[in-house]
């Protein structure tokens, strides 16, 4: 049943210049409906998926099945996966080793002695800020600077780390800077072996900057199917057609709610490793959800009660209704979806609130 289901995956997803038939779940189509005369023409994809089969997709202002999309930080969700899997292959010893064993050039400087967990958890005490333009280690500063890995290491602390949640990019680009030094190997390419050929995604792009860096902070560019693809194999627990490219264990840990952010984050209530999570309160019954989350509404919803997957893509960048409309689209979708399944669901994505 999963090989017959994971191979009628493969034919939606790998024949993006057709649109194939599938099994339609009208209400879901009918949701997706109405943001068709959304006046801001920057909605641009929304995929669905149930148990593995895609039951709605709709493609808005231009954009189609092959169309590639900047999903912005929803990229760092995807390096903290590869860090995953570079954990599991033994290339990083643990995540509590502190940064300058992988990365050399970080001795001596403001963020030697942080861990790798603490960047995964944006809990680097770096100062660096990108809600705040005169930060130091503000993301515009980051992508403007000649060398901006030169610029990363330089930034300076502000406080011991693991002591405080602060949301940031440079953070971030550190980890996949780690992640390319340990396991000696452009993040991209590590990407493409050990994640993106294995789920049969063939067309994507990955931003390098001027020090060469793939940037584990975002700028990857998927097609909303293939982002899709990324929940599914999440939601199936780090396994694709018979093969484990995470373990289970270190795809729980990065789903576990480690710190709750809820004060600072009016869309989630926890955040794990670079992902995401908020319980939705849908018809009277808590539906809980991991998500990856990029700039102007970009998202990866994984929700195991409903055995779904829901994939937005969306260029309103830098504007505060982006993130609102995807939420509300979300949500729509799971009132559309009816009651949660009542099956076991795969520990890596159960709700772990608290």
């Amino acid at each position: 049943m999963i090989a017959a289901r994971r191979i009628r995956w493969c034919l939606l997803a790998c024949l993006s210049f057709a649109v194939p038939a599938f099994a339609a779940d009208p209400a879901v189509e009918r949701v997706l409906a109405r943001w068709d005369g959304d006046t801001r023409a920057d909605l641009k994809a929304v995929v669905v998926l149930r148990d593995g089969e895609l039951i709605a997709e709709r493609y808005y202002n231009g954009d189609d099945a092959r169309s590639l999309h900047d999903m912005r930080s929803a990229g760092k969700s995807v390096t903290a996966l590869l860090a995953g899997i570079a954990l599991d292959q033994g290339r990083i010893g643990s995540l509590d080793d502190p940064i300058e064993r992988y990365l050399p050039a970080a001795r001596g400087k403001p963020v030697a002695g942080t861990s790798v967990r603490d960047l995964l958890t944006m809990r680097s005490g770096l100062d660096a800020d990108d809600t705040q333009e005169q930060s130091p280690g503000n993301e515009d500063r980051l992508d403007e600077a000649a060398d901006p890995a030169a610029f990363a290491l330089g930034v300076p602390r502000r406080e011991v780390a693991g002591m405080r949640y602060q949301y940031n990019s440079l953070t971030a680009y550190l980890a996949g800077w780690v992640v390319a030094a340990a396991v000696a190997q452009p993040l991209d390419e590590f990407a493409r072996a050990n994640l993106f050929q294995p789920l049969g995604i063939e067309h994507w792009q990955w931003q390098r900057d001027a020090s060469g860096h793939a940037k584990g902070q975002g700028n990857l560019s998927l097609s909303a199917r293939d982002m899709a693809a990324i929940g599914e194999w999440v939601l199936d627990g780090g396994e694709h057609d018979g093969r484990r490219l995470i373990s289970r264990k270190t795809l729980d840990d990065i789903l576990a709610p480690s710190i709750a952010i809820a004060a600072v984050d009016p869309f989630a209530d926890h955040y794990g490793y670079f992902w995401y999570l908020r319980t939705q309160r849908i018809a009277g019954r808590d539906v809980p959800v991991a998500f990856a989350s990029g700039n102007g509404g970009n998202k990866i919803y994984v929700v195991p009660s409903l055995r779904a997957v829901i994939a937005i893509t969306s260029s309103a960048y830098g504007r505060g209704y982006g993130q609102r409309r995807s939420q509300d689209i979300l949500r729509a979708v799971l009132a559309a979806m009816g009651p949660a399944a009542s099956r076991d669901l795969p520990a890596a994505v159960s709700a772990r609130e608290g």
